[in-house]
């Protein structure tokens, strides 16, 4: 596999679609759907997570983080098969394709009718870029001081569902704040798969994450928490706008979720933990197609 390929790390991307994915379903089931605003909204969330991916990489090269204690895959810089001037390079290509991307969007969900409206997204998105970059990046990664989950939630679920939601719609009702929030939660979920595993790394390169602060068995009841508050949201979100049997189509993900948390409470040793995070990334993806399909037929 090509070292770039290895480094936008593809098994993250279906993460990344998720939340584009429910805000485009909620929008059908709304009778909004607007394929070129989803198409496009899921362009610039896939360049957005790979600049996050590159920047990861060369960041935790940087801070001591990607080191020979490092226990999961590793990655491009550390192993010399990008050089750090490459990676930067093509953080600021991914970077601008993003913004070009986003732009795009934005310009077809909203033309010029709202320029307000249309500079509010512009700052929203390019908070997005820079929370892709300083994630690990920069001269204070704030994923060294446990804030990575908060960034994860809020715009792989908040931002991600209730922004795509918007764009189509022009109306954000509260309700759909417990679909964003589920796929927050289940997003950040993945994160913590990854952070448990990088415990003993982590806590050599000084990156202070949640499960670093919390210890191994916390981290794993804490991730507990996340798979419930995930499906909880879910839940009552079609208890409170029920009319059809079709919309609990999404508790048949519930036993994907459980036997990750099983999982990860039983595998003890790092590299075990591995396979979970595609895990939970591709059970992330079902939960939301059964989820939508259930909107819509609802």
């Amino acid at each position: 596999m090509s070292p770039w390929i290895s480094a936008f790390r593809p098994r993250t991307l279906p993460l990344a679609l998720a939340s584009i994915l429910t805000g485009g379903f909620l929008a059908q089931a709304a009778g909004y759907f607007n394929g070129p605003v989803v198409a496009l909204a899921a362009l610039t969330t896939i360049l957005l997570q790979v600049l996050s991916n590159l920047a990861n990489d060369y960041g935790d090269s940087q801070n001591g983080a990607d080191s020979i204690h490092r226990q999961g895959p590793q990655r491009a810089v550390q192993s010399g098969a990008i050089t750090p001037a490459q990676m930067k390079r093509g953080m600021w290509i991914c970077g601008l394709l993003a913004l070009a991307s986003g732009l795009a969007l934005l310009w077809v969900a909203l033309g010029a009718a709202g320029l307000g409206l249309f500079l509010a997204f512009v700052a929203l998105g390019l908070a997005a870029i820079w929370a892709a970059v300083n994630y690990t990046a920069g001269a204070n990664p704030y994923g060294y001081a446990g804030l990575g989950d908060i960034s994860v939630f809020l715009f792989f679920g908040i931002v991600g569902v209730c922004g795509t939601y918007f764009l189509q719609t022009r109306a954000l009702p509260l309700q759909v704040l417990l679909p964003a929030a589920a796929l927050g939660c289940f997003a950040t979920a993945v994160l913590n798969v990854n952070n448990i595993r990088d415990i003993n790394s982590d806590v050599l390169a000084g990156k202070i994450t949640i499960p670093v602060r919390l210890g191994p068995i916390h981290a794993r009841r804490y991730h507990w928490l996340l798979l419930v508050l995930g499906l909880g949201c879910a839940t009552v979100f079609v208890a409170l706008t029920y009319h059809s049997p079709w919309q609990w189509l999404f508790v048949l993900a519930a036993p994907l979720f459980a036997f990750n948390a099983r999982q990860v409470w039983q595998r003890q040793e790092s590299m075990q933990l591995d396979p979970l995070l595609k895990q939970m990334a591709l059970s992330t993806l079902v939960f939301t197609v059964l989820f939508g399909v259930g909107q819509v037929l609802g």
